[in-house]
């Protein structure tokens, strides 16, 4: 089967769950994260601002403030198709832009550099065993992730990960997949 084909599957799961279906699953997703050495010694972490069809981020982000971690948002800049994070101290710095997307306005946040970023918890809507993903489409994750040298953790449903997906060259694997049934790898 094709991404596309796949793409499209996986968001009409999602928009399926029911949201105490999808509390539940948010729930045991952040208590996994939480619990693992890569969160616990992440400084810095960078996080997308979730859609309401993506798993929550918004207890994530929270926690990290909570426990003084850094915490940075990317910006997607279409015309380069490249992402750059910027900090997160308040929900205030953000701005609604194309398709609802949330995201850190440049005038109001301070860029970080990837090498500043222990942990990315990257965003997709298919993960296989060997940590390939399906994401959006834009690309914008594995421009990023390319030469990236921290941590990557993906949160997923069960129903999101497969045995194999199809990928190409350019495609960047995550280095961990949490499910609700805990850490698959």
């Amino acid at each position: 089967m094709k991404k596309s084909e796949l793409r499209k599957q996986s968001l009409e799961y999602v928009k399926s769950l029911s949201s105490v279906d999808k509390l539940s699953t948010e729930f045991k997703l952040e208590k996994y994260l939480f619990q693992t050495p890569y969160w616990k010694e992440a400084t810095s972490i960078g996080i997308t601002m979730s859609r309401k069809h993506e798993w929550n981020t918004t207890t994530i982000i929270e926690t990290g403030w909570s426990e003084g971690k850094k915490i940075s948002v990317p910006k997607c800049y279409p015309d380069t198709s490249q992402l750059i994070f910027y900090q997160l101290d308040t929900y205030n710095q953000l701005e609604s832009v194309y398709f609802n997307l949330l995201e850190p306005n440049p005038a109001q946040s301070v860029e970080i550099h990837k090498n500043e970023i222990d942990l990315i918890i990257v965003p997709g809507l298919l993960f296989d065993h060997q940590g390939y993903r399906i994401g959006f489409g834009g690309g914008y994750y594995d421009r990023y992730l390319s030469d990236f040298n921290g941590v990557t953790i993906s949160l997923a449903s069960d129903q999101q990960v497969l045995s194999a997906l199809p990928y190409d060259r350019y495609d960047i694997q995550v280095q961990h997949l949490i499910t609700e049934s805990g850490v698959l790898f």
